[in-house]
């Protein structure tokens, strides 16, 4: 399925976007450094932007 993400945000590394999945609001917070397979979707844009800023890259 095809996402179309919105309000996309970049904190450091990590890219925070929101979308519409099932008629729900859902969160993304992704991070982009090499070799980072950080990912993780959140009810709240609060908590992936939490985790966006407190992520710390294991690559």
């Amino acid at each position: 399925m095809h996402r179309r993400f919105r309000n996309v945000r970049r904190i450091g590394p990590v890219n925070v976007a929101s979308y519409i999945d099932h008629g729900r609001n859902r969160h993304l917070a992704a991070c982009t450094a090499p070799r980072c397979d950080f990912s993780a979707e959140y009810d709240s844009r609060a908590a992936a932007e939490l985790a966006a800023r407190t992520h710390r890259c294991s690559a």
